[in-house]
């Protein structure tokens, strides 16, 4: 009987702790996530390079050359105008190798960056992959100049995607570029 006891209530516990990794999620006013990951533009790209300069919008997809994901990434490639109206700096990410995103934005001539993270290392601190998805959801985090989490869209229109950035920023009173 106790044993059974101990094992009802390490199974609480167990729950318990389930539950509270699923608070852990992050929110808007959250700190956003530290990154560093490599771009197919051959370049490096960290989120702390940004802090008190730009806003940072960070676009998860799926997998690169897929039907959805070709679809946002050429949305945000033909409302890259809009976008950069504000002081933003911009990105769709995936768990795919560099080599494969750089081949993808050739693919597509994109003017913007793909961010690669294949170990899923940031991929599993913003909560995109999880247990049970190996992929990355389709969530797109914008983050404030000053680092925090401004706002999190988890339903996400691929053909659509690059235009409802740019809305969203200007909801969010994103400061536009001068001049």
């Amino acid at each position: 009987m106790t044993k059974r006891i101990f094992a009802v209530a390490a199974a609480g516990l167990l729950l318990a702790g389930g539950t509270q990794m699923a608070q852990a999620e992050l929110k808007v006013g959250d700190d956003a996530p530290a990154f560093e990951l490599k771009g197919s533009d051959g370049k490096t790209y960290k989120l702390a390079d940004f802090k008190g300069k730009s806003a940072v919008v960070v676009a998860w997809f799926p997998k690169a050359f897929t039907g959805g994901c070709t679809k946002e990434c050429k949305s945000f490639r033909e409302n890259g105008e809009a976008i950069r109206e504000f002081q933003v700096k911009y990105f769709t990410a995936s768990c795919d190798t560099v080599e494969k995103n750089t081949a993808f934005a050739k693919s597509l001539e994109l003017d913007y960056p793909i961010l690669s993270d294949p170990e899923k290392k940031v991929a599993e601190a913003y909560g995109v992959v999880h247990e049970g998805r190996a992929v990355p959801e389709r969530w797109t985090y914008f983050i404030g100049m000053d680092g925090k989490i401004l706002h999190i869209d988890k339903k996400v229109k691929t053909a659509s995607h690059g235009e409802d950035i740019a809305a969203q920023l200007k909801e969010l009173e994103v400061p536009q570029k001068k001049g």
